[in-house]
């Protein structure tokens, strides 16, 4: 597979601080409203008075949220080609890679449903929880793996749309999506005393409607007077380099996932204190994180399409106005969870022990928005470019540099070794992808 586009003619497109922002502000709003979500889904179970039912939501959650991240992929895979596309003004592989996206996300989804039996059993054996929280866990699972042709074709959707710079109507399909969970949630969980069954039908019926919405959004969106034919539809190149794409941006993902689960494992070996401590202050980040991704959505169309339109004063403008709203977006991050942080911490606790914990290590969780801001932005460059090979192969350079950092600092920082480890695995990255950045472009934009 090679980065580099077909020789042709430069496409300009105008670049703006308001062309960011469009893309950025929609983004960041649909993405608050996956936490929001979840909050909900966790207060109608514990309305429910059954402390195994909020156990089995948590740990169902856990092994779903694992599974599906799996194919994440598929969103931001499906936006990188998809802006590429829409760059080269190339509307017969614009449909071509929905159509392609499509049929793996219903392959993917029906297998993940007949294999959901033995999922379920494997994540119960890893998680061992108690047997009553086991059984509610096995319940919510089973109901909710039925939405995944559904949920995985929303991803692709999703991507589809956002390569398009269409970033509103991705922000009404999520919020149609997560809205029409919430309603459910509460009605079925609640007013029809369904329980955990009616929180996850709740699901069902979301990723549904989402589905039907926003398919019906992109074939309004396609040109019907323009088709590809089956034969470039099934065309061995392309099916080959989504595939590594995928491939790619899938080991990435499990790799970052190991990093967090790893901090989490070894915070833990210091007890149940400073475990709580790190397990609050990491909502920081996560926070932070959901405005950054903004951005770097913002940064994946863009960059997607210079390089689709052989347009690299476009490709630089958008990665500098990017870098630069990422930049003030990780400051006000920063501040605000320093300012504010112990009342942020006291509102996610009343354990007098624990409150006073995470203030010893709130520093290290304020600043982090500022180390991790250049990946969150590399990350998008490389996926709107799909550089994913550079990337995939950046993420385990870092986490071998996150793993050699914490081995000195453990014995003499202990805590504060972890969290120092955890800002290096960061910064690592937006350091090691900003070292691939000059010969990616020199390749993709020869002179």
């Amino acid at each position: 597979m090679t980065d580099a586009p077909a020789p042709g003619k430069s496409k300009k497109f105008e670049i703006t601080h308001k062309t960011v922002l469009q893309l950025a502000i929609p983004m960041t709003l649909a993405y608050i409203t996956t936490p929001l979500l979840g909050l909900v889904d966790t207060a109608v179970v514990g309305q429910l008075g059954v402390e195994a039912l909020i156990g089995g939501l948590a740990v169902g959650a856990i092994i779903i949220d694992l599974v599906f991240t799996t194919f994440n992929f598929l969103r931001s895979g499906t936006t990188g080609l998809t802006s590429q596309a829409l760059g080269a003004e190339d509307e017969k592989e614009k449909q071509a890679i929905l159509f392609r996206a499509l049929s793996i996300a219903i392959v993917s989804g029906l297998a993940m449903i007949v294999l959901s039996p033995l999922i379920i059993w494997l994540g119960l054996w890893f998680m061992a929880p108690s047997e009553a929280v086991a059984e509610a866990t096995k319940t919510y699972f089973l109901i909710r793996m039925l939405s995944a042709p559904f949920s995985l074709a929303n991803y692709v959707i999703l991507g589809w749309l956002l390569g398009l710079g269409r970033s509103y109507m991705t922000l009404a399909i999520q919020v149609l999506l997560n809205g029409t969970n919430i309603i459910f949630s509460i009605y079925l969980g609640l007013a029809l005393e369904w329980g955990i069954e009616g929180v996850a039908i709740a699901t069902i019926i979301g990723e549904v409607l989402a589905f039907v919405v926003g398919g019906y959004i992109c074939w309004l969106t396609l040109d019907h007077s323009i088709r590809p034919s089956r034969t470039r539809i099934m065309d061995k190149a392309s099916w080959s380099r989504l595939v590594n794409l995928n491939a790619d941006i899938m080991l990435r993902s499990f790799t970052l996932l190991f990093a967090f689960a790893y901090f989490t494992a070894q915070g833990a070996g210091f007890g149940d204190l400073t475990l709580a401590a790190n397990a609050i202050l990491m909502h920081f980040f996560l926070i932070s994180g959901y405005f950054l991704d903004g951005l770097a959505t913002a940064a994946e169309q863009i960059v997607g399409r210079s390089i689709g339109a052989k347009y690299e004063q476009g490709f630089w403008r958008g990665f500098k106005l990017t870098l630069l709203w990422s930049a003030i977006m990780a400051l006000i991050c920063s501040v605000v969870f320093w300012v504010a942080g112990p009342s942020l911490i006291a509102l996610m606790t009343t354990i007098q022990e624990v409150r006073q914990e995470a203030l010893v290590y709130l520093i290290w969780a304020a600043f982090i928005p500022l180390s991790g801001m250049l990946a969150f932005h590399m990350d998008g460059v490389f996926i709107g470019a799909t550089w994913s090979r550079d990337m995939s192969i950046m993420m385990i350079v870092s986490l071998l540099g996150y793993l050699a950092v914490w081995w000195f600092v453990k014995e003499p920082l202990a805590n504060h070794g972890l969290w120092l480890a955890l800002h290096s695995f960061v910064i690592f990255r937006g350091l090691t992808l900003s070292a691939r950045l000059a010969p990616k472009v020199r390749q993709t934009f020869p002179a």
